[in-house]
């Protein structure tokens, strides 16, 4: 396993860094996942987004059961080197419920009288 040299980069104590992945050309947020050095490695050498599922502990490529891969356009991180933006060009919906975006869920608060 190679290493990824990424001085900038501000990964948690767990070694992870949160990914926001939007759509390249509509600019929708499609979704957030976590990358590790090894996930964000393969996606920088393979054009496409992997990631570090915390639940299972293990890499998962997007699409790679699915077909709803998402090729990458460019990676971006903050100013605090604590977050990533990917954009993509995604082949399919980004959500495992079918949906284009995992933000179809809106939180709303208290209206007003």
């Amino acid at each position: 396993m190679s290493t990824l040299n990424t001085p900038n980069l501000a990964f948690t104590p767990a070694g992870l860094i949160p990914a926001i992945v939007q759509d390249a050309t509509t600019r929708q947020v499609l979704m957030l996942a976590w990358m590790n050095a090894e996930s964000l490695r393969l996606t920088l050498a393979q054009g496409e987004t992997w990631f570090w599922s915390r639940s299972r502990q293990e890499l998962w490529h997007k699409g790679a059961t699915s077909g709803n891969v998402q090729k990458v356009r460019s990676i971006h991180y903050d100013c605090d080197g604590d977050t990533l933006l990917i954009q993509v060009d995604p082949v399919g919906p980004a959500c495992h419920t079918g949906a284009v975006s995992c933000f179809f869920n809106e939180l709303r608060g208290k209206e007003e009288s």
